[in-house]
């Protein structure tokens, strides 16, 4: 058997160690069902959709495919419960979270028969996931896109290869895009790679053609990591908008904070009672201020208003470092078997 067909291939039932991470107004239905279609794992972004979205979306995968695939979930969501048991109902295989989801959610996860695997930025975390049951987890590194850590992946990941001493199957993530980076991770102890960037410059992603030609413009040093977003560090293209969200003061950013983050409510049904019992249970969990709070609520419009509506000129670009050596827009089908090939390849001339 392949060395490229390894714990991941065997606990998600796919053919190959590659997984679409469930970026944020990115990973549709037609994205997430073309990965699973081409033999790795596709993930379906339901953070920001609603309950009846996310109900409808996980309906289209099944219909676009019969490979597995997962849903992405946030472990403070207010309707989290009910959200897993959508998840069990529909069959979904697999749920990622962003970060550390509870003991209680992990267990309601595999009562439904449903894995669950999260995404960790350090040993200590993937020690305490582990522990706590989990079927997989994700390591991501600081070249990574949107929130992301300090550490770099080629450090982090056998440190967390270490910390899980093989009891589960462990994933890297930041800065993986090609099959000599899928060898590299294998080399450091892991089961694949998980990639965004890479999935989001493709034809089968939904964003918007002239946002894709600015992420190829980008060169491997213009992203940067601000906590001006949302008070947490997220890497993204450097732009204009970006700066002037650094140099900001509260008195002006606040405000218009709030007022995003009351429209991302409407977009997505939330209502009020429902959106103050989320932003208390994220300064509960996550430890932040009002003002960070205000800020995290309004970060999901700042991405919407460039990956959905196409403007970049008011919203932000999350890009992991890697961006800067993507050329092209392949099919997702094109991009795995060439991604294989590669790895294939490079695993024959180490053999030598």
């Amino acid at each position: 058997m392949s060395a490229l067909h390894t714990r991941a291939c065997e606990r998600f039932g796919i053919r190959y160690p590659i997984v679409q991470t469930g970026m944020g107004w990115v990973s549709g239905p037609r994205l997430t069902a073309a990965t699973s279609e081409a033999g790795g794992l596709g993930i379906l972004a339901a953070v920001t959709m609603t309950f009846t979205q996310l109900q409808d979306a996980a309906r289209e995968v099944k219909e676009r495919t019969s490979a597995p695939f997962g849903v992405n979930l946030r472990a403070d969501q207010p309707d989290l419960a009910e959200r897993i048991d959508l998840v069990v109902r529909e069959r979904v295989p697999l749920v990622s979270f962003a970060g550390a989801p509870t003991r209680d959610a992990i267990a309601r996860l595999h009562d439904g028969g449903v894995l669950c695997m999260p995404t960790v930025g350090a040993r200590r975390h993937a020690e305490k996931m582990a522990e706590w049951g989990v079927d997989a987890v994700i390591a991501q590194g600081g070249e990574g896109g949107g929130h992301t850590g300090v550490v770099p992946t080629s450090l982090l990941l056998p440190q967390v290869v270490d910390a899980v001493g093989g009891a589960i199957p462990v994933l890297g993530a930041g800065g993986f895009h090609d099959g000599r980076g899928l060898v590299a991770a294998l080399a450091w102890g892991a089961d694949g790679v998980a990639m965004g960037t890479r999935f989001l410059l493709t034809q089968e992603s939904r964003v918007p053609e002239e946002v894709k030609r600015l992420y190829l413009q980008a060169s491997v040093t213009d992203t940067v990591v601000t906590r001006a977003i949302d008070g947490a560090p997220q890497r993204v293209i450097r732009t204009p908008v970006v700066d002037r969200l650094e140099s900001a003061s509260p008195v002006t950013r606040l405000p218009r904070a709030l007022r995003s983050a009351l429209q991302f409510r409407r977009l997505t049904g939330t209502s009020l009672r429902d959106l103050v019992r989320e932003g208390l249970s994220m300064r509960r969990n996550q430890d932040l201020s009002w003002s960070q709070l205000v800020m995290a609520a309004n970060a999901p419009m700042l991405t919407r208003a460039t990956l959905v509506d196409g403007r970049p000129e008011v919203g932000i670009l999350p890009a992991g470092q890697g961006v800067g050596v993507m050329e092209e827009l392949p099919t997702v089908a094109s991009l795995m078997a060439r991604i294989m090939e590669e790895a294939e390849a490079t695993l024959a001339r180490l053999c030598r």
